[in-house]
This record gives structure tokens, sequence and C-alpha cells, in this order.
């Protein structure tokens, strides 16, 4: 079964078993339980079921399987003829997370 959920402002399109990357929770372990009732639609073909904004009754679970943090970003930034660089990094702290169930 797949489901269309809107999870920390974006739209994932998720099935059972899938494993993608979100913005971290926080306080969040791995192995924490995470549900998501924000669900769009529920379903494969002329059996889906579509929200108004959500499906009402809908969950999706999801399993944290680790936190860690993606790959280093570096920010440069240069003023041409003016002597001015500047150069700076970021990395965005990630959960690693498993689609458990849909609940329709």
């Amino acid at each position: 079964m797949k489901a269309i959920i809107r999870i920390q402002g974006k739209q994932l399109t998720v099935s059972e078993g899938n494993v993608f990357f979100v913005n971290r929770y926080a306080d969040s372990q791995a192995g924490d339980r995470v549900e998501v009732k924000e669900v769009l639609l529920v379903g494969e073909g002329p059996e889906a079921k579509l929200g108004d904004p959500y499906v009402a009754g809908a969950r999706v679970h999801l399993n944290i399987l680790e936190n860690k943090r993606g790959k280093k970003l570096v920010v440069f930034k240069k003023k041409r003829r003016k002597g001015y660089e500047r150069k700076r990094g970021h990395r965005q702290e990630l959960s690693v997370v498993r689609v458990e169930s849909i609940v329709a």
C-alpha cells in the first residue's frame, strides 16, 4: 500500500519498508516510533482515498533507525576586486526513518 504524507513541510510518497531521511526530530533516539497523521492520499489505483486535506483516520507509523549529520555543504561568498571572501560550512542534522505500517 502506498501513501502520500506531509512531514516537516514536505510531501513524500511512501510505502511499507521505505527508508528515507528527514530533518532530525527533537529529543529523539534510535528506536523511537513516530506517528504521522497528516496523510493526504492512501492506496493505489481506483480504490485510493483522497483527503480533504487529510484522510480521516489514516496514519503512518515510522521507526527512527538513527540520527546523524548530513554531508558538509560549503558556502563561499566573494566580491571580486574588493578583497572580500567568506567561507563557511554547514551540516544538516538528519534522522533516518523506516515506514513500519500504513493504517487506512
